[in-house]
């Protein structure tokens, strides 16, 4: 997965138990990884792809964070489909760039792979909750 924060270990222990779902952590380490990934997009595109590539990717741990937030296992599976959604929207994003050649296969592919793996948790996440 991207560079984990530093501040980790304080998003565990303070604040909110959002922290404490995994998932919600693995999302937040690819926002930074696509966060430093767009830094170096062209600044024609700060409010076109890159923009949008960014508010796809926080859009996947916030989501998360208010399907946790909202206590139910209905509203936690709708709010997991929505950040499923979002990860789907980013990972198209990310082979935009790649044809645009704003950025080469080689730095999105871990990006990708951490997505796709996530995916998959997400996946479980979702079925976990509606399971119940």
């Amino acid at each position: 997965m991207g560079t984990p924060s530093s501040n980790r270990n304080n998003e565990r222990t303070a604040g909110l138990s959002v922290g404490n779902l995994e998932i919600w952590s693995e999302a937040m380490d690819i926002v930074e990884a696509a966060y430093t990934l767009t830094r170096n997009w062209p600044e024609a595109e700060k409010y076109g792809l890159t923009s949008q590539t960014r508010r796809a990717v926080v859009s996947i741990p916030a989501n998360l964070a208010e399907g946790a937030g909202r206590g139910t296992r209905k509203e936690k599976s709708r709010y997991g489909r929505i950040a499923l959604g979002s990860l789907y929207e980013l990972d198209t994003l990310l082979q935009i760039a790649v044809r645009l050649g704003f950025a080469n296969p080689e730095e999105t592919a871990g990006l990708r792979s951490d997505l796709a793996r996530l995916a998959k948790r997400l996946n479980a996440y979702i079925r976990h909750q509606e399971e119940q």
